[in-house]
């Protein structure tokens, strides 16, 4: 990969264990084969084998012989010295078919579980080297051959898990084996793997993916540039050394802890970010809520309003019924009251007539009073406690009749003045009336006078103009022609002017004069109507005057034109008398 994206990069040296792999899985001389193979052998014993060893694997440096039978293997974690002896008896682990059955033939549970499991291995396809003594017991699996399949379905468990270090080896909760987890890194090759990767650039980017990830640190104008440009621009920005990244065609690639840098930077920067987004967000948050509050509170004004408005027009009718209600009730208590008192003071003032009547005549003792029956008469003798008593009622009576005489004495001149009042009111408007009569009446004077004059000067106008027309022979007189004619349209138009004069002027006191009578009614009381009649007088009189003001000045327009018309027929007149005296002169000469 170094190679491919062309970077400066010395060769890293770590130690290869594929020489010792291949000193126990090469075949055909590998140590496991050459013991399978041994163990097919009737007549191998351990001796032999450790002879063949030595013989066939004495080249490869992972293995050395040793005197005798021993020989030493040096493994990736060190060198372990192994004796073979009993090795191909432990390798064949043979078991006769007979012994199998006898276990299967057993009534106990345990012996028979045993004898089917063998049973079901010895039926499994067979792999590696075979035991070939011949018969049933010669297709047997032998102990090499077991631990590599063993070998091989723990690796494929190791791949497809996540192996983890033992802390201790009683696998017990917080217990930490300093010594033992070393030897574990050591041996599962976790120490050079680190040391191969630090040696190296373990971090490695593409130029897309760099500046797509960290390209947001620059500037506009620099991000904007090619993914190589961007790259190189961060790296420069953020004085990274160069011995501790390399330029690739295609990555980048850093050395162990650079990348942290850019990392710590992104964070920062993107928390920076976050935080002004948040505070934003939650200042249109804060803005957006003032406002819906705000329109809430706006919208609840105005339901509240209405509502309010609602039940206040409400309160009023009610207010207003119950006024008109209470109205009525005090009208009939105190007319009851009243009804009570006037014929208490009947009687009062009968029983004080009846004794001073009584008390004249001398009869003072007694009261006669008619009984049930007309012929019986009793006779009571009236104490003088009840007699003081009826005095005392009849002072009272007689203070309260003068109060109520005094109370009708003011009624009365309160009336009196009222009418009085209302008489001067009605000679005020007989006399507006008079007035606005006689003004209508010389409004209308001047009208018919107006509208005669302008008849009797159109006819004698239509007059002259058929003397003229006997005469149309001669050149002179078109000049009056058009001047007749013009001065019949500006009469006619006089007369329409006039015409409209007088029909406003029969409108307008048509109209004055309905409302002044309606006023007079309302006033009078006999018609019911909810507004000042003195107020409206006086708002009619000012609307007549206004209009009277204007009629006015239009009516000594209309004579002032019409007077301004009159004068140039007079001029004509006076042309056409010199021009009828010159061509009479002309006629008899």
């Amino acid at each position: 990969e170094y190679i491919q994206d062309g970077i400066d990069w010395a060769k890293v040296d770590f130690e290869d264990n594929q020489a010792c792999l291949n000193l126990f899985e090469k075949k055909p001389l590998g140590l496991q084969s050459l013991l399978d193979e041994e163990s097919t052998f009737p007549n191998g014993t351990d001796l032999s084998f450790a002879n063949k060893l030595k013989q066939h694997l004495s080249s490869n440096p992972c293995f050395r012989g040793e005197r005798g039978k021993a020989f030493t293997v040096c493994h990736y974690a060190g060198e372990v010295s192994y004796d073979p002896t009993g090795f191909l008896e432990k390798n064949r682990d043979l078991l006769h078919m007979d012994s199998i059955q006898l276990l299967s033939s057993c009534t106990c549970q345990l012996p028979q579980a045993f004898a089917s499991r063998m049973l079901v291995q010895s039926e499994k396809p067979v792999v590696g080297a075979l035991h070939k003594s011949g018969g049933a017991d010669s297709q047997k699996l032998s102990v090499t051959t077991k631990f590599k399949g063993q070998l091989f379905q723990l690796m494929q468990r190791l791949e497809n898990t996540t192996p983890h270090l033992k802390p201790n080896n009683f696998q017990s909760p917080g217990s930490y084996n300093q010594g033992l987890v070393l030897q574990q890194l050591r041996c599962c090759g976790v120490l050079e793997v680190v040391r191969i990767s630090r040696s190296g650039f373990p971090t490695r980017m593409s130029h897309q993916k760099f500046a797509r990830r960290y390209g947001f640190l620059l500037l506009d104008h620099v991000a904007s540039q090619d993914p190589l440009s961007v790259s190189v621009a961060i790296l420069h920005q953020f004085n990274i050394l160069p011995e501790m990244y390399q330029v690739g065609y295609t990555k980048l690639f850093f050395r162990t802890g650079q990348i942290g840098v850019l990392e710590d930077t992104r964070n920062r920067t993107l928390h920076g970010i976050l935080r002004v987004q948040s505070c934003f967000r939650g200042h249109q948050a804060r803005c957006h809520l003032k406002a819906l509050k705000k329109g809430i509170a706006t919208l609840q004004s105005f339901v509240r309003g209405e509502k309010t408005r609602k039940e206040y027009a409400i309160l009023l009718h009610r207010h207003i019924a119950a006024s008109s209600i209470q109205k009525y009730i005090k009208a009939r208590s105190c007319r009851k009251k009243f009804e009570r008192l006037f014929d208490a003071s009947t009687v009062i003032q009968s029983v004080i007539r009846g004794w001073l009547v009584r008390r004249c005549s001398g009869d003072i003792g007694l009261l006669q009073f008619g009984g049930r029956k007309g012929n019986e008469q009793e006779e009571v003798l009236v104490k003088s406690s009840f007699l003081a008593e009826l005095q005392r009622r009849v002072l009272r009576a007689e203070a309260s009749l003068r109060e109520k005489e005094e109370e009708n004495d003011i009624l009365h001149q309160r009336l009196q003045q009222y009418e009085n009042r209302w008489s001067e009111y009605e000679l005020k408007m007989k006399s507006m009336e008079e007035v606005w009569q006689k003004q209508m009446r010389s409004l209308q004077s001047s009208l018919s006078i107006a509208k005669r004059s302008l008849t009797f000067d159109d006819s004698r106008r239509n007059s002259d103009a058929s003397v003229n027309g006997n005469d149309d022979s001669w050149d002179t007189g078109s000049n009056f022609r058009v001047h007749e004619s013009n001065g019949g349209r500006s009469t006619s138009a006089g007369l329409s002017v006039i015409s409209r004069l007088a029909e406003e002027f029969e409108q307008r006191s048509q109209v004055f004069g309905d409302d002044a009578k309606f006023l007079v009614e309302v006033k009078s009381g006999q018609v019911d109507a909810s507004l000042d009649p003195d107020h409206e007088l006086r708002r009619l009189k000012q609307m007549f005057e206004a209009w009277k003001k204007d009629y006015g000045a239009r009516l000594r327009e209309t004579k002032a034109i019409l007077h301004k018309i009159g004068n140039e027929e007079g001029s004509a007149d006076k042309a056409k008398k010199k021009w009828w005296g010159r061509m009479n002169s002309t006629r008899f000469n």
